[in-house]
């Protein structure tokens, strides 16, 4: 089995070197990632410049474009004549809950091999605090046990799978849950500012205020302790049938976390 690694955090950053390392003895597995960090980019494609593709290590690659050109520079140059069977984004360093896959440059990697066909999961450790312990390696073990468990299998076509894993010990955390995308609420605040040759510029500066209330919402089943493991379809007339995909959840809780 062939898995594409990529993300938005850089090719260097400790998640996808977790995800690497957890994958790569049981898995054929390649990482096409960014050279710098692309947060937040959304899902943009690098139309307007060349791009650059850099062996770093065996099997790992940087490249000078956005999440989605990284997916794309493996489908269609690196791995053209050999497919890979699942592409994973991750492991994302904080939360893709509720709308914010729509900025996440982790969910654009996952939905440009959708978008080709190619199953595909975006995952994210979420934390609280940036000091807190990082518990990359549960999220890794995590994904892997969704790997040998075929939940891919269970999406249908163009839709991927946005997992979200509560920065936990693996025995704190209850078990994984499927869920609906939910909403977060976000402060408004723009901070204006001037700089040494006395020109105004600002800065994002909008803060989390907590999620609306919905049982089934990927944002209470982490609040609850739970994985949050969210169907997105891409396009309206998607199938979302998700019975295949609700059993082999029910799988995963009934053989890892009890």
């Amino acid at each position: 089995m062939k898995i594409l690694l990529s993300n938005d955090d850089g090719v260097m950053a400790p998640g996808i070197r977790s995800l690497f390392k957890e994958l790569n003895p049981s898995y054929e597995t390649t990482i096409i990632a960014p050279l710098e960090e692309r947060s937040t980019t959304g899902h943009s494609l690098s139309l307007d410049r060349p791009l650059r593709l850099e062996l770093l290590e065996k099997n790992i690659y940087g490249c000078s474009g956005f999440p989605g050109d990284c997916v794309l520079m493996g489908l269609g140059h690196l791995m053209k004549g050999s497919r890979p069977d699942l592409v994973i984004s991750g492991i994302n360093r904080g939360a893709n809950l509720g709308q914010d896959l729509y900025y996440s440059g982790t969910i654009a990697a996952a939905r440009e091999a959708a978008f080709h066909k190619v199953p595909s999961i975006a995952v994210s450790l979420v934390f609280n605090a940036v000091n807190e312990e990082h518990h990359y390696k549960v999220a890794a073990t995590f994904i892997n046990w969704c790997v040998e468990a075929g939940l891919h299998h269970g999406c249908p076509p163009y839709t991927l799978l946005n997992i979200n894993v509560p920065n936990l010990p693996m025995e704190e955390i209850k078990g994984c849950k499927l869920t609906e995308i939910g909403f977060r609420q976000y402060s408004e605040e723009i901070h204006a500012r001037m700089d040494a040759r006395n020109r105004e510029y600002f800065w994002i500066a909008g803060h989390y205020e907590g999620f609306n209330d919905h049982p089934e919402s990927d944002c209470q089943a982490l609040k609850d302790g739970y994985v949050a493991i969210t169907p997105h379809a891409l396009i309206d007339r998607c199938d979302k049938n998700y019975a295949q995909l609700s059993s082999s959840v029910e799988k995963l809780n009934a053989k890892f976390f009890t």
